[in-house]
C-alpha cells in the first residue's frame, strides 16, 4: 500500500478481519489455516476490488463531464501519473494467485514446476511494466517520439 493512495492506506475493518482470522487460527489449529487464509485473502481482494471500481466510476464521471462540456478530448492523465493503480493490481493480484499455484506446481512437479510458476509470474509482471514504461502517458521513450498529442 502505498502513500499516494490513502483509500487503501489503513484499513481498519481489514486489520480487525486479519486480527480475527489470527485469532481463528490460534484456536482451531493449523487444519484450518489454508481456509482462514482464503478467506481472508477474499475479503482483501473485495476491499481492492471496490477501491478500484470507485476509481473507475471517478475517472467516468470526470470523463462524462469533459464531453458535456464539449470537449472531445478526455481529461489529460495527473502530473505524474504513471498508472501506478494498473501495476499495483497486477502486482497484488499476481501475489495472491501466487500462493495456491505455487502450492499447485511445487506438489505436481517439484522444485521444476516452482520455478517454471514464478518464472511465469515474473515475466507477466516484467512485461506488463515494460508495456506500461514504453507506451506510458506520462513519456517513456515511445511517448517522447510520438509527440505530446496521440489523440489525433
Amino acid at each position: 500500500m502505498s502513500a499516494r493512495d490513502p483509500e487503501l492506506k489503513r484499513d481498519p475493518e481489514l486489520k480487525k478481519e486479519l486480527d480475527a482470522s489470527v485469532q481463528a487460527r490460534r484456536e482451531l489449529g493449523p487444519e484450518y489455516e489454508d481456509e482462514l487464509v482464503d478467506s481472508f485473502l477474499e475479503k482483501v481482494e473485495q476491499r481492492l476490488e471496490s477501491v478500484v471500481d470507485k476509481r473507475v466510476r471517478r475517472q467516468m464521471a470526470e470523463q462524462q463531464m469533459v464531453v458535456a462540456r464539449g470537449s472531445t478530448r478526455p481529461p489529460a492523465p495527473p502530473a505524474g501519473y504513471d498508472g501506478l493503480g494498473a501495476r499495483l493490481g497486477l502486482a497484488i493480484t499476481s501475489l495472491v494467485l501466487a500462493i495456491p499455484l505455487s502450492a499447485i506446481a511445487a506438489v505436481n512437479a517439484g522444485m521444476t514446476g516452482l520455478f517454471a510458476c514464478w518464472g511465469g509470474i515474473v515475466a507477466v509482471n516484467a512485461l506488463q511494466a515494460s508495456r506500461s514504461w514504453f507506451a506510458g502517458p506520462s513519456g517513456g521513450p515511445a511517448a517522447r517520439e510520438r509527440g505530446s498529442d496521440d489523440w489525433n
